[in-house]
């Protein structure tokens, strides 16, 4: 779901050519900044997701395997943050205390519920969760298009939750206010005209903790994807909404 306060702005060329790798299925590599996660997450847009890219994503990838949506979308569709379901949880008091625990590297998480398509059969499969990952997509895709009652009916009829793909929600600001994976993904998708919702996975290296930038970088490389470093959008991101 795009911005309503469409105006002329000028799409920055590392956008432009992010976006043109995603809009064709391709994947991209996000660096976000070594003060966060200083973590490299794969990323590719939902609506063009398939089984051989679910695979490429756990298998080089290795991480956990998210779509993000925007702030519009989830609070159009009526989504509540995981953490608030705990605290909502009367007959379970000991979920409101797990809900306390702040991230340490941010001051609140962005995950949402987990879905799974009904048409799934475990849901867990390179095949179903590219199933349901394209269907977010098209989710996505479809917001502002169509009357936001139908929209909201559409996706009970076609998810279920609990599933094997967690949502990750968009902080309302986006990067002016939180620059994690999740607002690097959709601010990018917003400045490209995309449908706002990508999916992301973080790359792990083989020392307990994540692949370096610089091995992620060389892996980028190796395979001909684009490789971007989260001030660059941060930076694009500014003067595309100023």
């Amino acid at each position: 779901m795009q911005s309503s306060s469409a105006r002329p702005v000028v799409v920055p060329a590392l956008v432009r050519a992010a976006a043109g790798r995603l809009a064709a299925g391709e994947p991209i590599l996000v660096y976000d900044a070594p003060d966060r996660e200083g973590e490299t997450d794969l990323m590719v847009l939902s609506e063009e997701m398939s089984p051989e890219l679910v695979r490429l994503l756990r298998r080089d990838g290795g991480g956990l395997i998210c779509t993000a949506i925007s702030q519009e979308l989830r609070r159009l569709l009526g989504l509540p943050y995981a953490e608030e379901l705990l605290q909502g949880a009367a007959e379970f008091p000991e979920m409101a205390r797990l809900a306390r625990y702040r991230p340490r590297y941010d001051r609140r998480s962005a995950f949402g519920i987990s879905v799974n398509h009904r048409e799934n059969f475990t849901g867990v499969t390179d095949n179903d969760r590219a199933q349901t990952i394209r269907a977010l997509g098209s989710i996505a895709r479809a917001a502002g298009r169509v009357p936001d009652a139908a929209l909201r009916a559409r996706f009970t009829d076609e998810f279920s939750a609990p599933g094997h793909v967690p949502l990750l929600y968009a902080a309302p600001g986006l990067l002016s206010e939180r620059k994690g994976h999740t607002e690097l993904s959709i601010s990018l998708a917003r400045m490209a005209g995309l449908s706002e919702s990508v999916t992301v996975c973080e790359m792990l290296g083989d020392s307990g903790g994540p692949r370096g930038p610089e091995a992620a970088q060389r892996y980028a490389a190796a395979h001909g994807y684009l490789f971007i470093e989260g001030r660059s959008l941060v930076e694009a991101w500014g003067r595309w909404s100023a």
